[in-house]
């Protein structure tokens, strides 16, 4: 399945999360799609961006912790991913979902009265702002990457002012 599809129903099943366990869980699926994301475009992304995308990759290996909300969503989400279309639009839309999952961890974490709870959250949060920090990091690369292109050069049209011999 494309990433940008996986990305929104993420969002959506943490809109629509309720129990402070129902959002532990989408959090750890969100971090995994983050994973997944990382894993193909270490291997099939911009080069550029290869080294950032194998740190996501890397980010918040609590695939135990994972395991353990799966019993309550079923399996990852991130198990689906197939393609990444659109580096830019998947890398815009992760972060939003990953800057979500930080806040909704908040709630959970500030309403909680359970100490486990708590320090679950925690960690989810700083996985969570330390994914969103590569996605980022990748987003500044993709730019920098743009910049350096003469105009329209990604549609093969580049303005013929920009060329030596001029118009």
């Amino acid at each position: 399945m494309e990433a940008e599809r996986l990305i929104s129903a993420g969002r959506h099943a943490l809109a629509q999360s309720r129990a402070a366990l129902d959002i532990v869980a989408e959090a750890w699926q969100a971090q995994a799609l983050a994973q997944a994301i990382g894993s193909h475009l270490a291997v099939r992304g911009p080069l550029e961006l290869r080294g950032e995308a194998r740190a996501l990759s890397e980010i918040g290996g609590g695939r135990g912790v994972l395991d353990q909300t799966v019993l309550r969503t079923g399996t990852p989400r991130a198990d689906r991913l197939s393609e990444v279309t659109d580096v830019r639009t998947v890398l815009n839309a992760l972060s939003a979902l990953l800057g979500e999952v930080g806040i909704a961890l908040v709630g959970v974490a500030c309403d909680t009265d359970e100490e486990g709870l708590y320090w679950q959250c925690i960690e989810a949060i700083d996985a969570a702002d330390e994914s969103n920090d590569r996605v980022r990091g990748m987003l500044r690369r993709l730019t920098v990457r743009e910049r350096g292109r003469p105009p329209d050069a990604a549609r093969g049209r580049a303005d013929p002012a920009d060329s030596p011999a001029g118009p």
